[in-house]
């Protein structure tokens, strides 16, 4: 019996978090799925300033990791989840992955954890890494150890919240998942032998995203009303009993003492009526404030807890099957500016914004006074900016949810404009647009300027997500 509105399968998708110095339990995840990155040397420079002194990467990068040389800054290194079979299955290839990715970087760099895989046993994922995450565990911890790193590296692997649950509604009722629990203790006795921890990833907004009957509050750490009670034991807010239920999960099979890192928590700012800057600071604010009062939970009270945010930086090339809202996880937008006030615990009173970001000229691409909403060229010019683009801003109570039509295509076309560095050919859509220097936004709805990477090799895709036909139907509904 799953646990409900008590805990959530987590809907995972790359991580890298890291936060304050003063908040030592804290770090943030460093995406990198976007299609116009900022140069690693300033995201290192952007964690330098907020005092985020660890980080959670979602594969080895040598640009971010040579960025990352002498700074000081705690990291996570991760390994995707394409590369387990060619690990599990090739001793080789893991000693391979080992010497350029750890022993390249390793005196310079301060890594201290490879997480390999990113939720591999999400049930979305139909079994492909059931038969090769462990071995792939296996053979990258014998290739740490031979290189000579074992005391210092620690091998675990990235899962998602969904691989325990409750046969009660309380967490004591808490146990791995029956259909891989044999393959969780083989984990789990993996992780203990290694000195590694259970590294885990919590999404209260996912149980709201999932479940319209949640409690809205106990999303949160404040405000619920209805705490919970386990034999004593009071549960106020979803993320104490998702821990504790894994706390649980580990105790009744042996591994009660193993520690846990919660690899990816946060609240998205857009792209769904939850996902907003007023709701992503009240969570956000209330992790923080949670994990630096050093309470630690029910279950493990007075313990520190280590999580990492995600994310740093919002990344507009995510997959967006899980939702609009997966491109709108960081506390920082695509140019390293903060979206709202979030005090880290660290000497800044606020966020830190980005230093050395260039951006291209101030103009907008939009659609032309001139131009009619009944033009039959409209529909396939907005379908082909959105699936060409990022439109998750529009559609229903989304940062952009109360423009008018004229607006609503004006987004479209900017945003494409912007994502093709401003070409004078992106902003030419059959007599529809024109290029403005006045700036369109209105009201929460941002009309962005994009940065510039003129130097960089980054791709935009030319994909057709079913996502964009159903943004061009909210989009042309009124016309």
């Amino acid at each position: 019996m799953n646990m409900g509105w008590l805990f959530y399968g987590v809907v995972g998708y790359m991580i890298l978090s890291i936060i304050g110095s003063r908040v030592d339990g804290i770090g943030a995840n460093w995406g990198t799925q976007a299609t116009h990155p900022l140069q690693p040397e300033i995201v290192v420079r952007l964690l330098k300033d907020n005092e985020i002194q660890k980080v959670k990467l979602f594969e080895a990068d040598s640009s971010i990791l040579n960025a990352l040389s002498n700074s000081g800054i705690e990291v996570m290194l991760g390994i995707p989840n394409d590369m387990l079979y060619s690990l599990a299955t090739d001793a080789s290839a893991a000693e391979d992955w080992v010497s350029q990715n750890l022993s390249s970087h390793i005196s310079s760099v301060d890594i201290r954890y490879v997480a390999a895989g990113n939720e591999p046993l999400l049930a979305t994922y139909n079994g492909s890494y059931l038969t090769t995450t462990l071995p792939a565990l296996q053979n990258i911890r014998s290739a740490v150890v031979n290189a000579g790193y074992g005391n210092q590296v620690k091998v675990t692997v990235p899962l998602n919240a969904a691989v325990y649950q409750s046969s009660t509604t309380v967490p004591s009722g808490g146990d791995f998942r029956a259909d891989i629990h044999d393959l969780m203790l083989q984990i789990v006795d993996f992780l203990n032998a290694g000195g590694a921890p259970f590294l885990v990833n919590i999404y209260p907004f996912i149980s709201l995203y999932d479940d319209p009957h949640f409690p809205f509050d106990y999303a949160f750490f404040n405000g619920y009303s209805l705490p919970l009670n386990d034999n004593g034991k009071t549960y106020d807010n979803v993320f104490d009993a998702n821990y504790d239920t894994l706390v649980w999960a580990l105790e009744k099979n042996g591994y009660g003492n193993l520690s846990i890192i919660v690899g990816e928590i946060g609240w998205p700012t857009d792209g769904d009526k939850n996902a907003n800057l007023t709701l992503a600071q009240r969570f956000n604010q209330g992790c923080i404030n949670h994990i630096s009062s050093g309470n630690g939970t029910p279950m493990r009270p007075n313990a520190s807890i280590d999580a990492y945010l995600f994310s740093l930086i919002d990344e507009d090339d995510k997959s967006t099957e899980p939702g609009n809202f997966e491109r709108h996880w960081g506390i920082f937008y695509f140019d390293g500016t903060p979206k709202y006030e979030l005090n880290l615990g660290t000497s800044n009173s606020g966020l830190v914004a980005a230093k050395g970001v260039t951006y291209l000229r101030k103009q907008w691409c939009v659609m032309s006074p001139s131009a009619s909403l009944g033009d039959p060229e409209v529909a396939p010019s907005v379908s082909y900016a959105c699936a060409n683009a990022d439109c998750t801003s529009l559609g229903y109570e989304t940062s952009c949810g109360n423009l008018n039509a004229r607006q609503n295509i004006s987004y479209a076309f900017n945003n494409y404009y912007q994502r093709q560095d401003q070409l004078d050919s992106a902003c030419k859509f059959s007599n529809l647009s024109v290029v403005t220097k006045a700036d369109p936004s209105a009201g929460t709805c941002k009309f962005f300027i994009m940065i510039d990477t003129t130097s960089s090799d980054a791709v935009v895709s030319i994909s057709f997500p079913r996502m964009h036909v159903v943004l061009l139907l909210l989009l042309l509904g009124t016309l």
